[in-house]
C-alpha cells in the first residue's frame, strides 16, 4: 500500500513540475519576443508612423509611416472574419441540429479539420491560381476572400465543439414542446453559443490579421490606403517582411516597430475574447 501510495506521489510531482516548465516555457517565449521587438523596435516608434503612410524614400530611412498597412490589416482582417462568421452559422447549426451524428457531418468535421491544418500558404496559391483564372488582380477583394476561407474552419470546429458539450437535453426539451429545428436553432442553439461566439471570432480576427502567406499573392501591396475593393492592400506582416530586408538599420528598426504593433494588436484581441466570454457565460446553462 506505500509503494502505491509512493508511486502516486511521484507522478503528481512529476506531472506538477512538468505544468510549471510548460508555464515558464509558454510565458518565457511571449516575454522574449516582446523583448525583442520592443528593445528593437522602441527607436523608431512614434506618433507619425501610425498616423501617416510612406512618403517617397520611406524605405531608405525617410519620412512616413505605416498607417497604410494598419488600416489594410484591419480591412482585411473584419472583412475576412465577418464573410466566414456569416458562413459559419449554418455549418454549425446544420451539424449540431439537423445532421447531429451523420456521416455527412462525420465527413464534414473531418475535412475541416485538414483545413485548419493546411498552411496558408496553401491558401494564398490556391487564391492566386483562382484569381489568373478569372483574370483578376491583386486586390483587398481577393485578401478578404482567401482571409475567409482561412478562417472559416476555426469559426466552424470552434462553434461545434462548443455547441458539441451541450447538454442535448436542452434540445430534446424544446422538441418535446413542439419547437421546429429551426425554431430550436435560434432560441436554444445560438442562444447558448454566444459566449463561444465572442471566442471564435475574435481567435478567427487574430489569425486573420497576423497571417502573410495567404495574402501576399492575393492582397498584394501598396503605400496607399485603398479607396475600392479592387485595388491593392497594404498589411502589416507583410509590412514587417518587406522592412526587415531591407538593408537600412532605420527602416529595420520600423519593422519591429511593426512587429510590436501587429503584436499587440493580437494581445489585445485575445484578452477581448477571454473577457467577453466570460461576460456571455453568464447565462449559459451548462
Amino acid at each position: 500500500m506505500k509503494l502505491k501510495w509512493n508511486k502516486r506521489l511521484l507522478k503528481e510531482r512529476i506531472l506538477k513540475n512538468l505544468m510549471v516548465l510548460s508555464f515558464l516555457l509558454i510565458a518565457g517565449s511571449l516575454f522574449a519576443i516582446l523583448f525583442t521587438v520592443i528593445q528593437k523596435g522602441a527607436p523608431a516608434l512614434s506618433l507619425e508612423m501610425v498616423t501617416q503612410v510612406p512618403e517617397g524614400g520611406y524605405y531608405l530611412g525617410e519620412g512616413g509611416g505605416i498607417l497604410n498597412a494598419i488600416v489594410g490589416s484591419l480591412y482585411l482582417a473584419c472583412g475576412g472574419t465577418l464573410i466566414s462568421f456569416f458562413l459559419s452559422i449554418p455549418i454549425v447549426l446544420g451539424l449540431n441540429v439537423y445532421a447531429r451524428k451523420s456521416t455527412l457531418a462525420k465527413i464534414t468535421r473531418l475535412s475541416l479539420d485538414v483545413m485548419w491544418g493546411v498552411p496558408s500558404i496553401v491558401y494564398g496559391a490556391f487564391g492566386f491560381t483562382v484569381m489568373m483564372a478569372l483574370g483578376m488582380r491583386s486586390s483587398l477583394l481577393a485578401g478578404i476572400l482567401i482571409l475567409a476561407l482561412l478562417e472559416l474552419p476555426i469559426l466552424v470546429r470552434t462553434l461545434d465543439e462548443y455547441i458539441r458539450m451541450m447538454p442535448f437535453e436542452l434540445m430534446e426539451s424544446a422538441f418535446a414542446l413542439g419547437a421546429t429545428k429551426w425554431e430550436t436553432s435560434l432560441a436554444v442553439v445560438l442562444r447558448q453559443a454566444r459566449p463561444a461566439f465572442a471566442t471564435a471570432l475574435l481567435l478567427a480576427f487574430g489569425r486573420g490579421i497576423g497571417d502573410a502567406a495567404s495574402v501576399l499573392f492575393t492582397a498584394g501591396y501598396t503605400d496607399r490606403i485603398p479607396g475600392s475593393l479592387l485595388d491593392p492592400v497594404a498589411s502589416l506582416p507583410l509590412a514587417v517582411f518587406f522592412q526587415l530586408n531591407m538593408p537600412y538599420a532605420a527602416v529595420q528598426q520600423r519593422g519591429y516597430a511593426a512587429a510590436f504593433i501587429l503584436t499587440v494588436i493580437i494581445l489585445a484581441t485575445s484578452l477581448l475574447a477571454r473577457v467577453f466570454s466570460k461576460r456571455l457565460s453568464r447565462n449559459v446553462v451548462k
